[in-house]
Formats: C-alpha cells, sequence, structure tokens
C-alpha cells in the first residue's frame, strides 16, 4: 500500500509541475514580444490565440485542418503498416533485408523538398503530402520494429516452439510485449516530422484548403499573426495525434494491463504457459 500512495505521489508531483514549464516558455515568449513590440516581427501567445480563435469562426479553417489531417494521419499510418510489415518480412527472410538495407537508407537520407519536387511531378499537388508522410514514417517502424523483433529473446522462442504455441498466440504473449516500446518510439519520432513534413509539402504544392496554403496565404499578407496561428494549429493536430494513436498502440500491446495483484495480466499468462521463462520478459 505504501508503495502505491508512493507512486501516486510522484506521479502528482511530475504532472503537477509540468504546467510550470509550459508557463515559464510562453511567459517568456510573450516578453520577447512586447520587447520588440511589432507585430510584422514577433506576436506573442496571447494575439496567437485570439487570431487563432478568429480563425476557427470559419469553415474554411475546419475544411483545411481536416483535408490536411486525412492527407497527413493516411500516409503516416500507411507507411507506418507497410514498415512494420516489411521488418517483419525481413526479420524471418535475410535475403529480403539485405535486398531492402539501401532502399530503407536512400528514403530515410533524402531530403524532403526533393521528394516534394519529384511528387509535385509525378502526382500533382493534392496528395504530395499524404506521399511525403508515407516516405516520413516508413524507415523509422522498419528500423524500429527490426530492432524489437531483435530484441526477442531468444530461449523464450524456443519455449512456444516446444510447448507448440500457434502463431497468433507468440504474438500476443512474446512479440507485442517486446515489440510495444520500439512502436511507441516509432511513433514519437515520427508523427511530429509527419506534420512538418506534410505541411512543407502543401507550402509548397499549394493544395486549396490545407494548412500550408494557410501558411502561404498568410506569409503573401505579412500576417504575422496568422502564421503564428497556423503554426499552433499544426502543432496541436499533431501532439493530439500522437496521443490519439499512442492509446491505441498500447491497448493493442497491453501496455498498463494489471491484475488485481498488481501483475501484469501478460507476464501472468506467460509464466503459466512457460514456467520460471515467462518472468524474464
Amino acid at each position: 500500500m505504501s508503495g502505491l500512495i508512493g507512486a501516486i505521489r510522484n506521479v502528482l508531483l511530475r504532472d503537477g509541475k509540468e504546467p510550470l514549464r509550459w508557463l515559464f516558455w510562453l511567459l517568456l515568449w510573450e516578453a520577447a514580444a512586447r520587447l520588440i513590440g511589432n507585430k510584422f516581427l514577433l506576436v506573442g501567445p496571447v494575439e496567437t490565440i485570439r487570431t487563432l480563435m478568429n480563425m476557427a469562426g470559419k469553415p474554411a479553417y475546419w475544411q483545411a485542418v481536416g483535408n490536411s489531417s486525412l492527407r497527413i494521419l493516411g500516409g503516416f499510418l500507411l507507411g507506418a503498416v507497410l514498415g512494420t510489415a516489411l521488418a517483419a518480412a525481413a526479420q524471418a527472410r535475410r535475403g529480403l533485408r539485405w535486398i531492402l538495407g539501401p532502399l530503407v537508407s536512400v528514403i530515410k537520407a533524402v531530403p524532403v523538398a526533393s521528394f516534394v519536387v519529384l511528387l509535385l511531378l509525378w502526382i500533382g499537388n493534392r496528395n504530395a503530402s499524404l506521399f511525403i508522410c508515407f516516405f516520413v514514417s516508413l524507415p523509422v517502424f522498419y528500423l524500429n520494429t527490426l530492432g524489437g523483433l531483435g530484441a526477442v529473446p531468444g530461449d523464450l522462442l524456443e519455449v512456444a516452439r516446444l510447448y507448440g504455441l500457434s502463431r497468433g498466440t507468440r504474438l500476443r504473449a512474446l512479440y507485442l510485449p517486446v515489440l510495444a516500446p520500439f512502436l511507441e518510439s516509432a511513433l514519437s519520432l515520427s508523427v511530429g516530422v509527419s506534420f512538418k513534413a506534410g505541411a512543407a509539402a502543401e507550402l509548397i504544392g499549394q493544395p486549396a484548403l490545407s494548412l500550408g496554403n494557410g501558411l502561404y496565404r498568410a506569409k503573401i499578407y505579412l500576417e504575422t499573426g496568422e502564421i503564428f496561428a497556423w503554426t499552433l494549429s499544426i502543432v496541436l493536430l499533431a501532439s493530439l495525434a500522437e496521443a490519439v494513436l499512442r492509446f491505441f498502440l498500447r491497448a493493442l500491446c497491453g501496455s498498463g494491463r494489471y491484475s488485481a495483484d498488481g501483475t501484469p495480466k501478460r507476464t501472468r499468462w506467460r509464466v503459466a504457459f512457460f514456467g520460471e521463462y515467462g518472468k524474464i520478459m
């Protein structure tokens, strides 16, 4: 009981200090804006939020948010699923891993601007952000999934084969618990980058009713407040998407599920099948 109370106290102290960090930077931002005193160069958080609220009252803003979010998240999810699937196949087939290595390295190294220019030539400006986000997330999930699969203990896999467990059972009991932190790391790394790259692609390609188009129009008319408001929108969307996707990822991998005695349910399940070997996980 004392351990549980201590854990709750630590969580409360940690979360209680979190707003203070944000407040510090917001105050510093506001102070810098007031010190410069030129709204064409820098606006503060108060002016940014006021501008964002005015923009949110217009249907065109929500159309831009919806269009861009669908394309960015669609490309991100396609890259995540394909990257994970290719990593699983590459782990099982060393030859495939050898073949895919150079391709993944090139995709990871090519600048986003180069991809955008090529995609504008190949498919036009409407769906360029979708493919950009696909190319951003694919190598991250591929490499992280490979790392997670390589971290699964070989002795537990051998025990699973001796018990004759099905592939689905192995996936739930062995692979998902080990893969969870690797996939969560890939998620954290690539969601924010996908929104940045997607907005950059829209800024260059200029599809109508998009986040990038809104940024471009604000720049043309020297509306610095709107530039910051569109930027804040992208940051909030990326944070919201990451939180929602992390929730579903943890639900899929069973993270945070405990029995009444405090033992993780998946650990109890593995111990029941594998005995002392199950405690290694």
